[in-house]
């Protein structure tokens, strides 16, 4: 069950890498049309260029995020450290009802340890079966 701090769901929508895009997108487009889903998209910057970002935006029909995080890249360590340095304040400052993430990706566990911290409600999404590849660095879950 969300808590509900007054007449608006104020959720927070936590993107950064090409699997949350396409995951994000049904789900922003199912709550556009509910009056009391106050949506905020958030865009780490985990994947940042056109090919591995914005062409997923544009294809897909997501809106433009409304905060860009733009953490670029670096090792997991810094780059999931520096998604928490960035989000905290928007947290903080914007007080969600509730946070969807999308994945398992480094803007995930990012986000998973600022709500705890912060003890907002997180949800999470994560809609793959089996290996998707070779690679098992890429195949870590949280």
């Amino acid at each position: 069950m969300i808590r509900v701090t007054g007449d608006l769901v104020n959720i927070f929508h936590i993107v950064g890498a090409r699997p949350n895009f396409m995951k994000v997108a049904p789900v922003l487009n199912a709550l556009k049309t509910r009056e009391n889903v106050l949506q905020t998209l958030i865009h780490t910057g985990q994947h940042y260029d056109i090919n591995m970002s914005d062409v997923f935006f544009q294809q897909l029909g997501i809106p433009a995020p409304d905060v860009n995080l733009a953490v670029g890249s670096s090792t997991h360590a810094k780059q999931t450290a520096e998604i928490m340095i960035r989000l905290e304040p928007v947290v903080l400052e914007r007080q969600p009802d509730v946070v969807l993430v999308y994945g398992d990706v480094n803007s995930t566990v990012a986000t998973a340890l600022v709500c705890a911290k912060l003890g907002v409600q997180i949800g999470v999404s994560q809609t793959f079966c089996g290996r998707h590849g070779f690679d098992r660095r890429t195949e870590l879950s949280l």
